[in-house]
């Protein structure tokens, strides 16, 4: 017995170290082998407690089992449940199952909703298993009844994935900002939206950037946006669409702040904190020939003097008398209007007391900005035939570079003729001007449920090369 007791205390020592020789150095984790395809399926659902479609429902927690180990991400800000509940519920997971407990006393003959959005995934490889929906009634039915939509962003035509539609019952106004939604649902991919197991009521729809989590509208920058009528669910409903609007102030010139030449330069340890610092939006300190030229400071401006900012040209430092520097409505930025000559120098010579920001800096000294404008063949001509554009809705032709709006044009017929313009690769947009104002407004919701105006891009790009003639035939 002894014999044979050590011969097999033997073998299974040697099983155990070719085991550790081979799988590592003794951790339980089983390890695909190098090299090996990587895992790419998500964790299938095998189980629910109670079963998905449950009528009755009378518990409070729910139980879902799962092929492999898994993890889950943010479920406070994935899982949507519908209709809201006051409390998130509680998501717990160990190993293959993932549990939800739910914290609120649920309403009596009413079809739930869980949606896990991007919550669970698998524990080695991070696959998310999406479309995860979870459904039950406390009531001897389920309700089957759907509302489907798209959200667009109204200034420009485009879609912002991130926002959220919002269903509400009540009537008023104020519901967006006292009270949380009924129901609750994300934009795919393409900007559509669908609520599912819906009951036969009558809902206000709105859409809404929820940066706070809050669900409500507490912020005129917030994007928002709502439906011209509430919707009475029956059998057949036609998808809304919602036009999603910020009341922030409108950017109707691109600029860059680059800095200007000749501009306060002092060197380090000196007194530059005390001083206005100023930009421009001059390019390669050359100045657009389409285009005011902007000096902007970091602080609103407390005093301003107009008269103690003079205009120049050429070498000789000629005066010129037609122009107007201007300050807009905040206080930041100081505009030069003039009636510009191609491939001239031109000299700004600011007065030190020309201007006191709020902290009281001014300039230290008298200062210069010296500039030249471009060249007439810099610039190509460009003329657009636009079909199938809407004349009756007033169109303003946008132009577009790098997501900033350059240039708009009211249209008069579906061409348009610019001899000079400035190169390069834009995009386009139509504008439907309502108030004939020459720009985009936004909507107004309190009170007069008045609809923003509407952009509707075009697709396709345009190329203005310089010294050029660039002509285009475009379909909208």
């Amino acid at each position: 017995m002894k014999k044979i007791s050590f011969v097999t205390a033997t073998l299974l020592a040697f099983i155990v170290i070719l085991v550790m020789a081979v799988g590592g150095s003794g951790c339980a984790n089983i390890v695909p082998p190098s090299g090996g395809p990587r895992d790419s399926i998500p964790p299938l659902l095998l189980k629910t407690t109670p079963g998905d479609s449950t009528r009755n429902f009378k518990g409070n927690k729910i139980t879902f089992t799962f092929d492999e180990f898994i993890d889950v991400d943010n479920p406070s800000e994935n899982l949507l449940i519908s209709p809201s509940p006051k409390s998130q519920p509680v998501v717990d997971h160990k190993l293959n199952t993932l549990t939800l407990k739910i914290k609120d006393t649920l309403e009596n003959n009413t079809t739930y909703t869980i949606q896990f959005g991007r919550t669970v995934k698998d524990f080695n490889e991070g696959n998310v298993l999406q479309n995860l929906v979870y459904t039950f009634s406390t009531g001897p039915y389920i309700d089957s009844l759907q509302l489907k939509g798209k959200v667009i962003l109204a200034e420009t035509g485009k879609i912002d994935t991130t926002l959220i539609v919002m269903l509400h019952t009540s009537a008023n106004d104020s519901a967006v900002v006292k009270e949380r939604p009924r129901y609750i649902a994300k934009l795919n991919g393409q900007g559509e939206f669908v609520f599912t197991n819906l009951p036969p009521k009558t809902f206000y729809i709105y859409t809404l950037k929820d940066n706070n989590g809050t669900r409500r509208y507490l912020d005129e920058k917030q994007l928002f946006g709502f439906a011209d009528k509430p919707v009475s669910l029956s059998d057949t409903v036609t998808p809304v669409t919602l036009y999603a609007y910020s009341e922030t102030e409108v950017t109707t010139q691109m600029t860059a702040s680059l800095a200007a030449g000749n501009r306060n330069r002092r060197g380090p340890g000196d007194v530059a904190d005390k001083r206005l610092k100023l930009q421009t939006n001059l390019v390669n300190n050359q100045q657009d020939l389409l285009s005011p030229l902007v000096i902007s400071t970091d602080k609103p401006l407390r005093s301003f003097d107009s008269t103690k900012l003079k205009l120049y040209t050429d070498s000789a430092f000629n005066p010129l008398t037609d122009y107007q520097f201007v300050k807009d409505s905040s206080n930041k930025k100081i505009v030069l209007q003039n009636k510009w000559k191609e491939h001239t120098l031109y000299h700004i010579i600011l007065d030190k007391d020309f201007a006191v920001d709020e902290e009281g800096k001014k300039l230290l000294r008298n200062d210069t900005i010296s500039f030249t404008t471009k060249k007439l063949t810099d610039y190509g001509s460009v003329k657009l035939t636009i079909r199938n554009v809407d004349m009756s809705k007033n169109p303003v032709l946008q132009f577009i570079a790098g997501n900033q709006l350059y240039k708009s044009y009211p249209l008069r017929s579906n061409t348009f003729n610019e001899d000079i313009f400035l190169p390069g690769e834009f995009e386009l947009r139509i504008l439907y001007d309502d108030n004939k104002n020459g720009r985009w407004d936004p909507g107004v919701f309190f009170g007069k449920h008045r609809q923003p105006e509407i952009a509707k891009p075009i697709e396709r790009k345009i190329n203005i090369k310089p010294s050029w003639k660039n002509e285009f035939d475009i379909s909208l």
